[in-house]
């Protein structure tokens, strides 16, 4: 019983280092027995940005392959389910310790980049992506039922571009953004913190958020755009957001294990007429979960992330 304790709590402490919008964290954890249950902690879903929870589940479902990856790599099959319950709408899933297994080479890989990982918020070296990194990661999210999309079209890259921007005008001065802006010396343990993104933005194309508190810093003289993507969906329900979730960090884990950085972009998908554009102009009629830049940067920044006891029942 030792060794499924100790495996159980390595992955609570995985899960929290899941990346989530605003590193706002919204999830909560508890365990049964040798069960773990994935929850959705609704108090901290954006009520403007997110009203319907899409990125809410897509945190969530990274923390559910953080879960997952760590039970296997201490050697235990973990059996899950999706949605178990239809009563309890905030319980995403659970994952239970199923055969004892030996962990592969992957899953040792992706265990040692969760507290490595790290969300880029400026621009990138020139430095170019190699186009077999960029198949990797796609058959990296295949592997969790994701599309990950390449946008090799410069025009498509210009609406995407133009997107953002224009989301980003329209809330120039985001209250709920900024409230979770963490200012210098803050003590908490959530937001973004300020040494995170430079207080001048890189001219990329793709505005970053104004979290109000970016100070001087040297990743602002990176100003590359990097190779741009989009994670896509068939249909738009919970299901598909928790998997977008899972096949999101499976290629956030194996891009950082080759040097690669992820910057994200949701301001477009946050506003439902921006969203349905991309998703027919750009996205072939699939639903738009996530617009990525991919690139190396030398850059290093602190994680800040909730103990778990704030986050276990």
């Amino acid at each position: 019983m030792a060794m499924q304790a100790e495996a159980i709590r390595a992955a609570l402490e995985a899960a929290t280092w899941a990346p989530s919008v605003h590193n706002s964290q919204p999830w909560t954890f508890a365990v049964s027995g040798e069960e773990i249950s994935v929850r959705a902690d609704a108090d901290r879903k954006l009520r403007v940005g997110d009203p319907e929870g899409r990125e809410m589940l897509i945190g969530c479902g990274a923390a559910l392959f953080n879960v997952r990856t760590v039970l296997r790599g201490k050697g235990w099959a973990p059996v899950t389910r999706i949605l178990p319950d239809p009563d309890r709408p905030n319980l995403l899933a659970t994952v239970r310790l199923g055969e004892v297994v030996t962990p592969d080479e992957t899953t040792r890989l992706f265990g040692g980049e969760i507290e490595r990982r790290r969300t880029h918020r400026a621009g990138f070296t020139n430095l170019p992506v190699p186009d077999k990194l960029i198949e990797a990661l796609v058959r990296q999210a295949a592997a969790e039922n994701g599309r990950l999309m390449p946008v090799g079209d410069e025009a498509a890259v210009r609406v995407l571009a133009a997107l953002t921007q224009a989301a980003q005008a329209a809330r120039p001065e985001d209250a709920e953004v900024r409230r979770w802006g963490r200012a210098p010396g803050s003590s908490r343990k959530d937001g973004v913190p300020a040494d995170a993104y430079p207080s001048e933005p890189a001219d990329t194309g793709f505005p970053q958020r104004d979290y109000a508190w970016g100070i001087e810093a040297d990743q602002s003289t990176a100003t590359a755009t990097g190779v741009v993507a989009v994670m896509t969906t068939r249909r738009d329900s919970k299901e598909e957001w928790i998997a977008t979730g899972q096949a999101l960090q499976r290629v956030l884990l194996y891009a950082c294990a080759f040097g690669l950085s992820a910057a994200f972009h949701t301001q477009a998908l946050e506003l439902p007429h921006l969203r349905e554009f991309a998703r027919e102009e750009v996205c072939s009629g699939e639903y738009p979960q996530m617009i990525m830049r991919l690139g190396f940067t030398f850059d290093s920044t602190h994680g800040v992330r909730r103990p778990l006891s704030e986050v276990l029942d």
